[in-house]
């Protein structure tokens, strides 16, 4: 802490003239040096875009600056799948969200599943994690779990709070989050007691829940996380005049599945252009309040003497849209949900390097193993970003040749009336649904349309088919979106028997009480017809 308050610009200039930093890039690391200790700070729901320009301009990020300074910053990193747990499962296993069936916040990877942090420890790192885990099953609320099986039944329901802001505290006041500063605290403090003495390497885990928005104060437990909440601190670093306000289709032009996602997320009512930069500027305020924590970490690094030992990558699970395309949350693939921050810097790495190629969550399995010298297995969906880090051929670092020029990102969860699947290569983004057949798919070139606001797939039909080619040689999409229909139906009928006369009471009782209660027989005849 600087003068009772987070690492600030001035202490970061510190940071940079102790470590030296310049353009250049640093000695590669020979094989017999000792391995690099390893720190990744996973935060929740941060749009990757805040971390290059022009979208840095809203936010004073100052930490992740730093790393771009000393580092690298990866301009087309995606999730895997935008939402939490499946997400997550794909960082920790390595392997696509439908290798793992990993199909919503309920449904992840088996506790017992062999991480990449497993195998470290297995080869003699000192591990340790604090914070937000949340890929494994059997977690979440039954709202969110009910709303992911029952995507399929004919109904339309607002399942969340409407979208709101709420500042708290005062300008002095900068630990808003306070879950997330004890355990950005535990983390500093094993740094600085523990990690100090170890005379082998470690890996250290940081999960922040920022800056994902808060539960909604005034509907209770039953109703979703719709508030975006910060304090003066934080809202004083943002940049008011650099929000932009994002442009919406009308309702009745809006993307079939795209409507369905709004309605359900409580969108499709008015909002004033006051309201939409409010709460696109608290969101705002919460990346800066997760930057803070972010720079806490390298601080205490810095502190002991271990920045220079130390490879330390920041990511997210998803973004965040903040009300672009008329939706909060993620649970989308546009931009604002599916792009995620990934920056990394460390000993033998370069230096103010700004990667163009397409990564994703899947490659943070090969790329521990391959810092901690662990033979990489075969069957990863992931690829290692070290040789990218380095500059090196790919070709000559991996057996299984160079890395795609394309990432997968697929969504199976509530929110969605449908399975979603995303190729993003080149210029491109191909969304296709479903089947592939009965929704209409989106093509979006996004050098000339950034904000995907014209879909492309009916003017270019040829991009359009050879998009899908690659598409079905990656997975048979039209068979896992059947597998999913069939799970959710299993899961539903299983939960619904376990209730037996509790049922009704139940599920007219969930975050969807409020539409629910107005036609509780309407919208149980429509779950029996789908049944």
């Amino acid at each position: 802490l600087r003068d009772g308050g987070p690492l600030g610009l001035a202490g970061v200039a510190l940071l940079l003239m102790a470590a030296g930093a310049g353009a250049r890039p640093r000695p590669a690391v020979p094989g017999d040096q000792p391995r690099s200790n390893v720190v990744l700070v996973a935060c929740d729901s941060l749009d990757g875009r805040l971390t290059f320009f022009p979208g840095n301009q809203t936010v004073d990020l100052p930490s992740i600056n730093f790393m771009k300074r000393r580092g690298t910053v990866f301009l087309n990193a995606y999730t895997n799948s935008p939402i939490c747990c499946p997400s997550r499962a794909a960082m920790w296993s390595g392997l696509f969200t439908h290798i793992t069936e990993s199909w919503n916040n309920f449904k992840g990877l088996d506790p017992d599943y062999v991480t990449w942090m497993d195998l470290m420890e297995k080869h003699g790192y000192h591990t340790q994690k604090f914070g937000k885990l949340d890929f494994t099953s059997g977690h979440h609320s039954v709202s969110n779990r009910v709303e992911a099986w029952t995507r399929d039944v004919n109904f339309l329901l607002r399942q969340e709070g409407r979208p709101m802001v709420k500042l708290t505290g005062h300008r002095k006041q900068f630990r808003v989050m306070e879950k997330d500063w004890q355990n950005t605290d535990k983390a500093v403090n094993w740094i600085k007691e523990e990690a100090v003495n170890f005379t082998q390497p470690f890996i250290l885990y940081l999960g922040l829940n920022l800056p994902h928005p808060y539960p909604s104060p005034y509907a209770g437990e039953n109703f979703g996380s719709s508030t975006f909440l910060t304090s003066p601190y934080w809202l004083e670093k943002v940049n008011y005049e650099a929000i932009k306000i994002p442009k919406w289709s009308s309702l009745s032009e809006m993307h079939p599945v795209d409507y369905y996602s709004s309605y359900t997320k409580n969108c499709t009512g008015e909002f004033t252009k006051e309201e939409v930069r409010n709460i696109r500027a608290f969101y705002y305020a919460m990346c800066a309040e997760t930057d803070a924590m972010l720079g806490e970490i390298i601080s205490a690094l810095r502190d002991t003497g271990l920045l220079g030992k130390t490879i330390v990558i920041f990511t997210a699970d998803h973004g965040e849209l903040a009300m672009e395309h008329r939706q909060f949350y993620k649970m989308s693939m546009y931009e604002g949900s599916s792009h995620i921050p990934l920056l990394v810097m460390g000993p033998g790495l370069r230096e103010q390097q700004q990667i163009p190629n397409v990564v994703s969550l899947v490659d943070i399995y090969p790329t521990m193993l391959d810092i901690a010298r662990i033979p990489v297995p075969q069957n990863l969906s992931g690829y290692s970003l070290i040789p990218l880090l380095r500059e090196k051929a790919e070709s000559e670092v991996s057996p299984r040749g160079p890395r795609p020029s394309w990432v997968l990102s697929e969504f199976h969860g509530c929110n969605v009336n449908s399975s979603v699947y995303m190729l993003r290569t080149g210029k491109w983004k191909y969304i296709t649904y479903s089947d592939g057949s009965s929704v209409l798919p989106q093509l979006f070139d996004l050098t000339a349309d950034p904000d995907e606001l014209t879909n492309l797939a009916i003017k270019f039909p040829v991009t359009v088919h050879s998009l899908d080619k690659i598409l079905r040689s990656i997975v048979n999409y039209p068979k896992v979106s059947s597998t999913v229909h069939e799970y959710n139906k299993q899961q539903f009928i299983s939960w619904k028997q376990s209730l037996g006369q509790n049922y009704s009471s139940v599920i007219a009782n969930l975050r969807w009480h409020q539409d629910w209660l107005k036609d509780q027989k309407k919208y149980e005849n429509a779950i029996d017809k789908w049944l």
